[in-house]
C-alpha cells in the first residue's frame, strides 16, 4: 500500500501540463473544506439553539406541575405540598397561583401573567426570581416571614388571608417593564379580568402594584409576559382565598420528569393531573430536530459537488496520465494496483479537505459561541443571540459523510484507470 500511497502523493505535488486539472482538483479540496466547514457550523448552531432553549425552558420552569383535572385549583394545599415532598426523585416544591391579567402604566399596557410565589420556595424549583437584574425580589417575602403557613392571623396574611395595607410588590420581566416604560419603584395597574359582581354588572377587578424589581432570563417568552406576586397578594386579587393553581416540582432527573409525574399523580390521588416541561415543549424541539436533518441533508450536497468535482478530477488525470499508467503496467505494476493509486489520490484529496474543512467550522463556531456576535430578535427566535455548541460526534458523522462521498466517486476514474492497455495506450509514443 505505501507504494501506491507514494505514486498518489506524488501525482498530487507533480506539476502538471494541463494546468485546468490542478485547479480542478484545487476547487475539490476547496469544495470539500466548504461543505465539511458548512455542515459543522450548521450543527453547531442548531445543538446550540436546542442546548440553550432547553436551558433557558428547564432553568425558568418546574420540571413538573400539579394541577386539578377540573380546573377549580387546589385547597387544602398544605398537607398535600408535605406529602408530595416525600415523593421518590422529587427534589423541591413549591405553591402557585396563576391569573391572565392586564398590566398598565399610564397609556401603556399589555397582558401579562402572574404567578402569586412563596419566593423560598419557588426560587428551589426555578431560576426566573434569580435573574432579577434591577431591584430585589426579597419584596415579595410574606408580610410575617417568621410566622409559618397554616393558622394565625399572621399566616393568613402570607398565605392567602388578611389584607396588607402597603402597595404591594410585583416582580416583572425586562422586555415588559421596555414596553410598558417602567421602572423599580414605579407603580403599575394589575387589571384582573375575573371582576366583582355589583349592581351595575360585573366590573373588573384592579389593584395598584409597585415594580419591586425587574428580572431577566433571556427568553423572550418569559420576560416579556411573566409576573411575579406574592401569593397572599394574588389570592386577593383574584379573589380566591387560601387558593392555589398549581403545585411546582423539580426532580432530580429531568429527562425522567414524565416518569416522575406519574408517581406524583398516584400520590396525589384522583382528580389530579401532571404535565411536565417535555410535554409543555414537545412541538419546539420537534421542530428543532426536523431543522437539524434537514439542514445536514440540505448542507450535504455541497459535499456532493465537491465529490463531482473529485470525479471529474481524477477522470481528467486518468486521461493526462494514461502513458503513466502504461509505462507502470508494463513494469508489472497490477490493475488492482492502478486503480489503488487512484483510489489513494481521491482519498488524500478529501482527507485535506475534511481536515481543512474541520479546522475552519469549529473555529468559526468557537469565535460566534465566544464573541456572541450574531444578535437576534429575541421577539422571534425567544433568545438574543446566535448560540453555537459543537460536538465532537458532529465531526465523526461529518468526515465519514465526506470521505465516504468521496470515496464513491473515485470508484469509476480508478476502474477506468486499471482498464488501460500498455500496449494500446504506447502504440504512438
Amino acid at each position: 500500500m505505501r507504494f501506491e500511497f507514494f505514486i498518489a502523493a506524488r501525482y498530487l505535488r507533480a506539476k502538471r501540463r494541463q494546468a485546468v486539472v490542478g485547479v480542478i482538483t484545487a476547487i475539490s479540496v476547496i469544495g470539500v473544506a466548504a461543505g465539511v466547514a458548512s455542515l459543522i457550523i450548521a450543527l453547531a448552531i442548531t445543538n446550540g439553539m436546542r442546548r440553550d432553549l432547553q436551558e433557558r425552558l428547564v432553568g425558568s420552569t418546574s420540571h413538573v406541575d400539579l394541577m386539578r383535572v377540573a380546573g377549580d385549583g387546589i385547597r387544602d394545599w398544605r398537607p398535600l405540598l408535605a406529602r408530595l415532598r416525600g415523593v421518590p426523585h422529587v427534589v423541591a416544591a413549591a405553591p402557585g397561583l396563576y391569573g391572565q391579567v392586564l398590566i398598565s402604566k399610564g397609556a401603556r399596557s399589555g397582558g401579562g401573567l402572574v404567578k402569586g410565589v412563596i419566593p423560598k420556595d419557588e426560587k428551589t424549583v426555578g431560576d426566573l426570581l434569580q435573574s432579577v437584574v434591577q431591584g430585589s425580589a426579597a419584596a415579595l417575602e410574606p408580610v410575617a416571614a417568621a410566622a409559618p403557613c397554616g393558622g394565625g392571623t399572621s399566616a393568613r396574611n402570607d398565605c392567602g388571608g388578611g389584607v396588607s395595607r402597603e402597595i404591594p410588590p410585583i416582580v416583572i420581566g425586562q422586555d415588559m417593564a421596555e414596553s410598558l416604560g417602567a421602572k423599580v419603584g414605579d407603580g403599575v395597574l394589575v387589571t384582573s379580568p375575573q371582576g366583582e359582581l355589583t349592581p351595575l354588572g360585573l366590573v373588573p377587578k384592579y389593584e395598584r402594584f409597585q415594580v419591586a424589581g425587574i428580572f431577566k432570563s433571556g427568553f423572550y417568552q418569559y420576560d416579556s409576559s411573566y409576573a411575579f406576586l406574592r401569593l397572599a397578594d394574588a389570592q386577593r386579587l383574584f379573589s380566591e382565598p387560601d387558593l392555589i393553581s398549581v403545585i411546582s416540582f423539580k426532580v432530580d432527573d429531568l429527562y425522567h420528569a414524565d416518569r416522575v409525574g406519574r408517581a406524583i399523580e398516584d400520590a396525589a390521588g384522583k382528580g389530579f393531573q401532571t404535565t411536565n416541561w417535555m410535554e409543555q415543549n414537545r412541538e419546539l424541539f420537534r421542530a428543532l430536530k426536523l431543522e437539524q436533518v434537514v439542514t445536514f441533508i440540505v448542507l450535504a450536497l455541497i459535499v456532493c459537488v465537491a465529490a463531482l468535482n473529485i470525479l471529474i478530477a481524477l477522470t481528467m488525470m486518468v486521461m493526462e496520465k494514461t502513458r503513466d499508467i502504461a509505462v507502470l503496467m508494463s513494469f508489472g505494476v497490477s490493475g488492482t494496483q492502478v486503480r489503488r493509486i487512484f483510489l489513494m489520490q481521491g482519498l488524500l484529496i478529501s482527507v485535506i479537505g475534511t481536515v481543512l474543512g474541520l479546522i475552519l467550522g469549529y473555529g468559526l463556531s468557537w469565535l460566534g459561541g465566544h464573541y456572541r456576535f450574531i444578535r437576534l430578535d429575541a421577539a422571534v427566535y425567544s433568545i438574543d443571540y446566535l448560540p453555537f455548541a459543537p460536538r465532537v460526534l458532529d465531526a465523526v458523522i461529518v468526515a465519514a459523510v465526506s470521505l465516504g462521498v468521496s470515496l464513491i466517486a473515485t470508484i469509476y476514474p480508478s476502474g477506468s484507470a486499471a482498464k488501460v492497455l500498455p500496449a494500446e495506450a504506447l502504440r504512438y509514443e
